[in-house]
């Protein structure tokens, strides 16, 4: 069983940043593809981006490519989400996730573990 604690969400304006991080057990963890998704109420959760943990080969959505960027801490098995020119259709509950595998996915139905969630709220 891998637990994942997600970090960083909260409240900023249209065109700030925050980072998110992602800390898998280490007790349990080994070497897996992460990745964030996201759920704004009332939709349903949608991938946001991915990274194999081996190569360290990233994915992202259409719609926050170049202004997210995924990367991780091996050492610390841990993920960061680094969302910068943030607007307010970002706004949503951010998912960590981990599946079995070092390959990314980019699925929600392809992932093994979640997070509790954390809330961004961009505001216009």
């Amino acid at each position: 069983q891998v637990q994942l604690v997600e970090s960083g969400g909260g409240l900023v304006q249209a065109g700030g940043s925050l980072r998110l991080s992602c800390a898998a057990s280490a007790r349990t963890f080994s070497p897996s593809a992460m990745g964030w998704f996201r759920q704004a109420p009332g939709k349903e959760r949608e991938f946001v981006a991915a990274i194999g943990w081996s190569r360290g080969s990233t994915s992202y959505a259409d719609s926050v490519k170049g202004r997210f960027t995924l990367s991780r801490d091996i050492a610390k098995n841990t993920v960061y989400l680094q969302m910068n020119s943030l607007k307010p259709d970002d706004t949503a509950v951010y998912y960590c996730a981990s599946r079995r595998g070092s390959n990314y996915r980019t699925r929600v139905d392809e992932y093994d573990y979640w997070g509790q969630g954390t809330q961004v709220t961009v505001s216009s």
